[in-house]
């Protein structure tokens, strides 16, 4: 994955932290809700992005692709 979609990822993690404590803060546990959401899904994201990375690094090495 690119620099691009780690950026966006992480900034949907920040958004779902932004929505859940303004859903704490004004009672909406809806929005609170959307917010841990939100930050579960960029969470997972990340997770993907990391395991691609990783497996993207044992090839290279294995292929002696190393850059």
């Amino acid at each position: 994955m690119g620099v691009g979609d780690k950026f966006s990822n992480k900034a949907e993690e920040l958004g779902g932290r932004a929505k859940e404590s303004a859903g704490a803060a004004t009672g909406d546990r809806d929005l609170q809700a959307e917010g841990q959401t939100d930050q579960g899904k960029a969470n997972l994201k990340q997770g993907a992005e990391k395991l691609k990375d990783k497996a993207n690094q044992v090839a290279d090495k294995l292929t002696g692709n190393n850059p």
